[in-house]
């Protein structure tokens, strides 16, 4: 009888134990696969688990309730991992919260529901466009679930069923992605001109272009109404651009029939931007550019840095005044290799001055990666197509991110997945 009482007490002396440890994610070199990192921080949340991000603690770790099934996740996905005693941990956290240091703790709370916007969310799932989307690339990567969401979507008014939505490659101002010179005879460009058009009918706009400014009029006010919205290459610039044209025709006629407004340029209303102001329009159809306001080697003055030269590098904010620039820009690198895109980098002379440059080449006059604010919601723009392809070109293979667990540039997109789900720890309830 003494034999099983002393037993008893020691399995829950044991258990106890367990119950009182902390898994800590490791973000910093250590970290074998920083990537799916995310993947094991976003099953926490939907298991309803408390998790906290430590901004600039080794890279920006993780850290939440240990459970066996949390441990098996790490090991599953290839992530590093260490148990901290909860006496272990407190002092982590005291560290972090010390006022003297540069570092934050943030109580991540929800999983937030994530939108892609794309093309083949539409036709029965049917793509209509021979490229990939690093985001997409990420989250599939990471085991991440999203939805694939596109206009019929957005204009039957679904993005309020979601807390952050990302958009690629998608031309907003109704160009086709201005590609018109180099694969306006392809079967898929047709295609693709082709369904957007229908699309537009179907929503009763008599141009591709009108349909795309509802659209993003429809993104706007999900994002003044508290919305996460995330845009990558040729979004974060035509976006902008087709809000700054909103009743301007800047469409020529191998695009929409009928000729441009020539007056279009003076009467671009910068205030409608998320972001630039100023730029110029590029609508010359056979210029693979729409404005300005893209850095590259097919504006004017070009874009001239070699490849093994090419790099941007990280800001540092306040983790404790200013924790939502430093959530997005929480990496294991502070410099990190460029890459191109349609859109590949935002010259900073456009750039509106209320807007955070989170990321910049200082030398080529650029910034990469920048962030603001609209209404209650949020908005980022990252420059280039994919962070390990440095010239990505259409119909070229999707990247293996198998063989880049560790890749700093698609660490700053997932960044922006959790961004949705924190809360300050001093602001926790």
């Amino acid at each position: 009888m003494k034999n099983l009482l002393l037993y008893c007490c020691l399995t829950v002396l044991c258990l106890s134990s367990i119950q009182a440890q902390k898994i800590l994610i490791p973000m910093d070199e250590e970290q074998d696969n920083h990537l799916k990192a995310y993947g094991v921080m976003y099953a926490v949340l939907e298991k309803n688990k408390e998790a906290y991000w430590l901004l600039n603690y080794r890279g920006g770790s993780f850290a939440f309730e240990y459970t066996d099934d949390l441990k098996l996740e790490c090991i599953r996905k290839g992530v590093s991992y260490e148990v901290n005693s909860n006496s272990k941990f407190d002092k982590t956290l005291a560290l972090v919260n010390d006022p003297e240091v540069n570092m934050q703790a943030m109580l991540l709370e929800v999983a937030p529901k994530i939108a892609v916007y794309t093309s083949s969310a539409s036709e029965g799932g049917k793509e209509m466009e021979p490229w990939d989307d690093a985001v997409t690339l990420a989250l599939t990567y990471a085991e991440i679930p999203y939805d694939e969401i596109y206009d019929d979507e957005v204009l039957a008014g679904e993005l309020s069923n979601y807390d952050w939505l990302h958009l690629h490659h998608e031309d907003f101002t109704g160009q086709f992605g201005k590609v018109y010179a180099y694969h306006g005879l392809r079967p898929w460009y047709k295609a693709h001109v082709n369904t957007l058009k229908e699309l537009a009918a179907k929503h009763d706009f008599k141009k591709v272009s009108e349909l795309k400014l509802a659209v993003a009029k429809k993104i706007k006010n999900y994002v003044a109404n508290g919305g996460f919205m995330f845009a990558m290459c040729s979004t974060a610039d035509t976006y902008d651009i087709a809000l700054a044209a909103e009743g301007l025709d800047i469409c020529d006629p191998v695009f929409d029939g009928d000729r441009a407004d020539s007056t279009a340029q003076e009467k671009l209303n910068f205030k409608n931007t998320f972001a630039f102001q100023n730029f110029e329009l590029i609508t010359d159809p056979y210029k693979y550019e729409h404005s300005t306001i893209d850095n590259s080697p097919y504006t004017n003055p070009p874009r001239k840095v070699k490849e093994e030269l090419d790099y941007f590098g990280l800001f540092e904010f306040s983790a404790k005044w200013d924790p939502i620039p430093t959530m997005l820009t929480q990496c294991h690198a502070n410099t990190i290799k460029g890459f191109m895109g349609q859109t590949t980098a935002f010259r900073k002379k456009y750039i509106k001055s209320n807007v955070k440059i989170l990321g910049e080449t200082r030398a080529l006059g650029e910034a990469k990666y920048i962030h603001g604010t609209f209404g209650k919601g949020f908005w980022s723009f990252y420059g280039g197509h994919d962070p390990e392809d440095y010239r990505h070109y259409i119909g070229d293979l999707e990247t293996d991110l198998h063989l880049h667990p560790n890749s700093a540039g698609y660490r700053l997109i997932l960044n922006n997945i959790l961004f949705p789900a924190a809360k300050r720890k001093d602001q926790a309830s």
